[in-house]
């Protein structure tokens, strides 16, 4: 539960930063850009975050070897 509402609270945070930096108000004096995390999509966890996946390494990792993400495979040799 915990990490639902983080993962809420970055995303509003997101909205809210994008739409000033839209409209050119000055952004540094109300939000800082430092505070924006990345989150999985899938548990919202934040480290581990891979970004052209939107996903943690664990969430990464299972969806892998399940063969969900496309061109994607576990290599052997």
């Amino acid at each position: 539960m915990a990490r639902l509402a983080l993962k809420l609270k970055a995303e509003r945070f997101k909205k809210d930063h994008f739409a000033a930096v839209a409209k050119g108000n000055d952004v540094k004096k109300r939000l800082f850009s430092s505070k924006v995390y990345n989150r999985c999509k899938r548990c919202g966890r934040v480290k581990g975050y891979m970004r052209k996946f939107e996903l943690c390494r664990i969430c990464f990792r299972e969806l892998a070897n399940q063969g969900l993400i496309m061109g994607i495979r576990k290599s052997s040799w």
